[in-house]
């Protein structure tokens, strides 16, 4: 399966390169980086830190998605929106990992899904997925009894804030609780707040050096509190689920999947 990733020089789409270079059933189809980008033209495996791959950076994400099977995206909201719409147009599929997407850009990523498989997920990793499924079954558990809160805190170089997986995770309790998030999250405390509503999910935000990325979600009650933790050393994990995702794309009909679909959970 021949994968393309845009944004291959940043730090995620370097360890992409070193993923697909490594996985078994597939190759690099090519990479692209910004216009007049410093990375334009060199090679991609020299860009990532391994051997010389023979595919160059480009500026043209048309020409990627014609070159690609499937494309692999960790960049911007605008720019995801832009790749879904080529994703729509050449029939690829599309993995999508970036995060921060308002209502309208979710929108256009649904509308390429009734074109071509796109996997999304506000997090790629196993770990995460398996926390996701584990919040909605405790949430549903314990129900408003518990008040519900998820800290997370990722480097200081990131620009969204509550992150996706965060926000993924408050969706998880709130469907365990048979609720809309967006009734009833608080991603905000500050001053004179009062007392907590009952059934609110609560967010805490932390940034800081270099962090990849700590998720714990809290269940306090009267007497006791269960605490869900996930901790990412390293954003290979993201890499490897995401190469995952893509191969296991290649023969799905149109439609948006997420890694519970891949993982077969």
């Amino acid at each position: 399966m021949k994968i393309g990733v845009v944004g291959c020089a940043g730090r995620m789409g370097q360890m992409l390169v070193r993923e697909i270079a490594a996985t078994a059933g597939c190759t690099l189809a090519g990479g692209t980086e910004r216009v007049g980008g410093p990375a334009l033209g060199k090679d991609l495996g020299l860009l990532a830190g391994i051997e010389a791959l023979g595919v160059t950076a480009i500026d043209d994400p048309a020409e990627l998605f014609a070159l690609s099977d499937a494309v692999i995206d960790f960049t911007s909201p605008d720019s995801t929106v832009r790749h879904a719409a080529l994703a729509a147009q050449s029939e690829t599929v599309l993995v999508v990992g970036t995060t921060g997407l308002n209502p309208s850009q979710q929108a256009a990523i649904e509308a390429a899904a009734t074109h071509t498989p796109v996997i999304q997920s506000p997090n790629m990793s196993l770990g995460v997925n398996l926390l996701l499924a584990l919040v909605e079954q405790v949430a549903r558990t314990l129900g408003d009894d518990y008040d519900i809160d998820i800290l997370e805190m990722h480097h200081n170089k990131k620009v969204d804030a509550p992150s996706g997986t965060a926000l993924g995770l408050g969706r998880a309790a709130a469907a365990g609780r048979g609720v809309a998030l967006e009734d009833v999250w608080q991603k905000v405390r500050d001053g004179h707040t009062g007392a907590r509503p009952r059934g609110e999910i609560g967010f805490a935000t932390l940034r800081g050096g270099d962090v990849v990325g700590d998720h714990v979600v809290m269940f306090a009650g009267d007497g006791e509190r269960i605490e869900l933790t996930h901790k990412a050393s390293g954003r290979q994990i993201y890499a490897k689920g995401a190469v995952r995702a893509a191969l296991w794309a290649r023969d799905k009909t149109p439609g948006l999947y997420s890694m519970k679909d891949v993982l077969g959970m």
